[in-house]
């Protein structure tokens, strides 16, 4: 299994921006799909962006599109996910996720490796 760790969270205030990093150890993130993941406080965790291993096609969920880039450095084997214009309800943990030779996008069901998470604070 890959190793996940991710970083770069913080308190931000409405509007800022923060970039997270998820490092891979163990595998090389380029035989993996690979996404980000939210957690709220009282809710269930959400699909947030995901990125295919062939092609690096990206997807997200409607509430980021157009303030959230999900990428990846196949040199650092590294993800990362770049949110700008944040929201009071961007808050949450953010977790990184990784399924294994698949030709599709990850989900939620489908993850094989999660990272620890990082907090996520916008005040408004």
């Amino acid at each position: 299994q890959v190793q996940l760790v991710e970083s770069g969270g913080g308190l931000v205030q409405a509007g800022g921006s923060l970039r997270l990093s998820c490092a891979a150890a163990g595998r090389t993130l380029r035989n993996y799909a690979m996404g980000w993941f939210r957690q709220a406080p009282g809710k269930e965790r959400e699909f947030v962006a995901a990125i295919s291993r062939i092609g690096g096609n990206t997807k997200y969920t409607d509430s980021v599109k157009g303030r959230f880039t999900i990428s990846r450095d196949s040199a650092k084997n590294t993800l990362f996910l770049q949110m700008n214009s944040l929201k009071p309800e961007d808050t949450a943990v953010y977790y990184c996720a990784a399924r294994p030779e698949a030709l599709g996008f990850i989900t939620i069901s489908t993850v094989g490796s999660w990272g620890q998470g990082t907090q996520v604070t916008v005040s408004s």
